[in-house]
């Protein structure tokens, strides 16, 4: 596949643009989705079109959403014989993914911009039902975050949240020379998919609120971080040691101590 280059297009700093340029990559990451004719797919920052221009031939419908405007008129002339194309001029923190799919599910793929990629995370995760499953390039360190298990060094809110929502699978690494201009960083593919059952919660508002806390001072222990919720209800047994620092707790534990804490703030 050739690179792809608009001409006269100025790289916003604001929307974190880097466009993916390296055929090879790009091969790996349409290989790995495996987009089909009959599926609905919605990108997330098409950019130049690179990953775009597999999908669209695959013969999915594709729905591109795009906030730098000045990229929508190019995309609309280098697509415009496919019918299975639209693109939407809007922020992806913003859109309502549910009523893109309109009663069915989509399939989720993007190179999301690493200053907002785990607010657009959070936001999918809320409108999970609608959605099959999500690929994303990501920054390699956030990949790291959302696959981390107890224990690890880069397990933490993120990956609570995510591996609640969503079977988690780090894929391959993308190196910085496949982009232009190229990050400083190396990023990462990872495929998210929603789980057909989760564990029960009594409350998702509650339980978010309960893993923001316990990682708000990752070095400090349980009975510390937790300590204002914890106190007003008279020392409950959460079935844990708050001993423990907030990484050693699977998410199933964190799951028990939300439900608990909630009950008892009843």
């Amino acid at each position: 596949m050739a690179k792809h280059i608009v001409d006269g297009h100025r790289m916003r700093k604001r929307f974190g643009q880097n466009f993916l340029s390296d055929p090879n990559i790009i091969s790996q990451i349409t290989f790995a989705i495996r987009p089909k004719e009959g599926q609905h797919i919605v990108e997330i920052g098409p950019g130049q079109g690179a990953i775009t221009e597999d999908m669209v031939a695959s013969g999915a419908t594709v729905t591109a959403i795009e906030l730098d405007r000045d990229l929508i008129p190019w995309l609309k002339v280098k697509f415009e014989r496919n019918a299975n194309f639209s693109i939407l001029n809007q922020d992806a923190l913003k859109t309502d993914y549910a009523e893109i799919a309109a009663g069915k599910q989509v399939r989720v793929v993007g190179n999301l911009p690493y200053n907002i990629s785990t607010p657009i995370i959070f936001h999918l995760l809320e409108q999970a039902e609608h959605i099959e499953d999500m690929h994303f390039m990501l920054q390699k360190e956030v990949v790291d975050r959302m696959a981390a298990g107890p224990g690890d060094n880069n397990y933490g809110r993120l990956s609570v949240m995510t591996q609640y929502g969503c079977e988690v699978d780090g894929l391959f690494v993308v190196p910085p020379e496949s982009f232009n201009p190229p990050p400083k960083v190396d990023s990462a593919i990872v495929r998210l998919r929603p789980r057909k059952e989760k564990l029960a919660l009594d409350s998702h508002e509650y339980f978010e609120h309960i893993v923001r806390e316990a990682f708000s001072q990752r070095r400090k222990t349980l009975k510390n971080t937790l300590k204002k919720i914890i106190k007003p209800l008279g020392q409950p047994d959460l079935g844990v040691d708050l001993s423990l620092r907030p990484e050693n707790l699977s998410v199933e534990d964190y799951v028990n101590i939300s439900n608990t804490l909630y009950r008892l703030s009843k």
